[in-house]
């Protein structure tokens, strides 16, 4: 965790921060002078404190594509309630012979609520600010799942490798943060309570915050490079892009910038379309059928693989160009502890089926929907498998669980480094359920076609990397700590491809 992402969190908030006074104090204001829009402004407010946090920042990204601005907007409409109810609370609450006395003087509805009444109500106004604020320190979190950048990347990636010192680390941060702006807020509230509705001690606040966002503004500004990629939330992606970059960078003349995390989904979203935030990423051609393409391994024609199937349609509906595979493959398998595998002669899928009333089985959620073949349902019909139960976890606390003991089989992804770490044994898919999920880049057409020497760079690694040795990397990361720029730049040495 490096000062940068500290800071570039820290501009989330204060970014959002901004926005959400600019908008909730006019609403507030409105609020309070109209009782008819009182009730639609307030129910508007609290509505959107109910929307799950991913489901509305997945909601703005449809319209404003991944990045720094969806996360901005999100936390901007859940920071509206308390500045919009407490602006319109405080202004109730002026005395009402202050405000007879400003009739009496002549002065104009707007004049007399912005120039006597809302100084007054200002200490009010401003726990709403605080409120607001604070909660963003924590909701900006999730900035991480729509390529925000922030905490929210080093917490989520430290949960699912099980490194408590920087799950520990980043949250201290997190609080020191809170702590810090809110005894801040709570001093210059308290300075204002006393001031009577001084405007000169409203305008203290706002001039610090202004002047530390504008300090701020370069951790908020877009990424430049002539080729855009963004970091994966798994090692695995984060692996591959980061080669990308040391091979297109040392072979041409290009600069490639790796911007903020980004998960598989999101990330193909930025990659298509007029509007894409991104030029290239790494893919799975069983990724592509089935969650990007939403199609089953029964729509591929006979006779036809499924990386040349998804490969043609990549170009013909998205014009995108799926290049030569990498070697390894990246497909669901299931997992067993190595003790239970050796207890019961666990080697197959199929040797599950006389013990599997006595086991638990977990997944992420995902597993068990409905949606596409490739699900808990199917694959329990298939093999015949009647487990005792089946549990849905996060895709960060799988393994924590599995370790814990909370599974006895599991599904799991056959290049992930923690399968080792953990001792699982993968059983083989003997009647071959599951689909191939071939690692291979894609990249835009018109990309190829600015660069055409991009092709011929990055299929350097064809072939290159099977499956143990993708495990064996992401292992590197995941267990042994080290970097990923250091475990891609000797794999790439090793290979041949780079100098030292």
């Amino acid at each position: 965790m490096s000062l940068s992402i500290v800071l570039e969190h820290l501009y989330l908030v204060l970014a959002a921060s901004l926005l959400s006074v600019a908008v909730g104090l006019p609403l507030g204001i409105w609020a309070y002078m109209s009782p008819k829009a009182r009730a639609v402004i307030l129910r508007v407010a609290d509505l959107l404190q109910t929307i799950p946090s991913l489901a509305l920042l997945g909601i703005i990204m449809v319209v404003l594509n991944p990045g720094k601005l969806t996360v901005i907007t999100g936390i901007t409409l859940y920071s509206l309630l308390p500045i919009v109810r407490n602006t319109c609370l405080g202004l109730q609450e002026v005395d009402p012979g202050v405000k007879e006395a400003a009739r009496g003087m002549g002065m104009s509805t707007p004049y007399r609520v912005l120039m006597v009444e809302f100084p007054l109500a200002f200490p009010t106004v401003f726990t709403g600010i605080r409120i607001a604020v604070v909660n963003a320190i924590g909701t900006a979190v999730f900035a991480a799942y729509v390529g925000g950048g922030g905490l929210g990347g080093v917490i989520t990636q430290a949960i699912r490798i099980q490194d408590l010192k920087s799950v520990l680390l980043a949250t201290g941060v997190l609080m020191i943060i809170a702590v810090a702006l809110d005894l801040t807020m709570g001093w210059f509230e308290s300075r204002m309570r006393k001031s009577r509705g001084s405007l000169r001690r409203i305008w203290l606040p706002a001039s610090a915050v202004l002047v530390i966002f504008c300090l701020l503004l370069p951790f908020g500004r877009d990424s430049t490079g002539d080729l855009l990629l963004y970091d994966g939330d798994y090692s695995e992606t984060q692996l591959m892009h980061h080669m990308v970059k040391m091979l297109v960078e040392d072979q041409t003349g290009l600069t490639v910038t790796i911007q903020d995390q980004m998960s598989q989904v999101n990330n193909f979203k930025s990659l298509i379309g007029d509007k894409h935030s991104c030029d290239l990423m790494i893919s799975y051609d069983g990724t592509l059928l089935t969650t990007f393409f939403h199609k089953d391994t029964p729509d591929v024609p006979e006779g036809e693989t499924i990386y040349s199937y998804v490969s043609d349609m990549a170009h013909s509906d998205y014009g995108l160009r799926l290049l030569d595979q990498l070697g390894f493959e990246n497909t669901y398998a299931i997992g067993v502890p190595e003790t239970l595998a050796a207890e019961h002669g666990l080697e197959t899928i199929s040797d599950l089926v006389p013990i599997a009333d006595q086991l638990v089985f977990g997944a992420e959620q995902e597993f068990f929907t409905l949606e596409g073949s490739m699900k808990y349902n199917p694959f329990v019909a298939y093999y015949g498998l009647n487990f005792k139960s089946h549990v849905p976890v996060d895709m960060g606390l799988k393994y924590s669980a599995i370790e814990n003991g909370s599974f006895d089989a599991a599904v799991v992804y056959t290049t992930d480094g923690l399968n080792r770490k953990v001792g699982l044994k993968i059983l083989e898919d003997d009647r071959s359920f599951f689909p191939d999920y071939n690692g291979a880049f894609l990249v835009r057409e018109d990309v190829l076609l600015k660069y055409p020497a991009l092709e011929g760079i990055l299929n350097q690694l064809a072939g290159r990397i099977p499956t143990e040795q993708m495990a064996e990397l992401t292992y590197q990361v995941d267990v042994m700590g080290r970097s990923v720029d250091d475990v891609a730049r000797e794999f790439l040495i090793g290979a041949g491809l780079l100098q030292n």
